[in-house]
């Protein structure tokens, strides 16, 4: 033969259609979108007790909606209280829909080897005061935390986190401190109830 490599490249059988596969799916995705939700109403967002606090999911991937690159929740903060404490890559920003507290930020930076990813949490965080009506950014590999600082009020946010990042294999969210609501292993009925919220069924 003309070339010595082929005898490696030209080795196995194995056979395949993903090709076509990706031209059917291209085909079909049009009307498999047009299935999926372009207007959610407020009882198909689901509320969560998390880690991270008290969530109503808006645009996750598990409500099947049209949004491809963003996922959106509200985070309601108890009076006084705090939201759990993580990290991502993944950038984020949020909206003060009401009240006023403040974040810490750390700005980490990260390093990865054959064991996987190594995060450089700098000893000092950054603190910004915000208030209704404020947008915060929080920029990707940040560490950060929300708080409450009124003590009679809640504060209630709407973040947008970067779907993107997950889709590429950097899906590194770890949790570093739970809100206190739920190491407390308090009800998400109860919390709502106390919020004057509707019961949640």
């Amino acid at each position: 033969m003309a070339w010595s490599e082929s005898k490696v490249w030209n080795r196995g059988t194995l056979q395949t259609d993903f090709y076509r596969q990706l031209l059917v799916d291209a085909a079909e995705r049009p009307a498999r979108n047009n299935r999926r939700k372009r207007l959610i109403k407020p009882d198909e967002m689901p509320w969560e007790l998390s880690p991270h606090g008290v969530l109503k999911h808006m645009i996750i991937e598990q409500l099947q909606t049209r949004a491809e690159t963003i996922d959106i929740y509200m985070q309601v903060i108890l009076p006084g209280s705090r939201s759990g404490r993580h990290r991502h890559f993944a950038e984020e920003a949020f909206y003060v829909v009401e009240g006023s507290g403040h974040d810490l930020h750390w700005d980490c930076d990260v390093e990865s080897d054959e064991k996987g990813w190594r995060w450089i949490v700098p000893d000092v965080s950054q603190r910004f005061e915000w208030k209704a009506g404020d947008v915060v950014y929080i920029p990707p590999a940040t560490m950060h935390q929300h708080f409450n600082d009124n003590s009679e009020r809640p504060a209630r946010i709407i973040s947008a986190t970067n779907r993107v990042y997950k889709w590429s294999g950097l899906n590194n969210l770890e949790q570093i401190e739970n809100a206190p609501e739920y190491d407390a292993g308090t009800s998400l009925q109860e919390l709502l109830r106390e919020l004057s919220f509707d019961v949640v069924r």
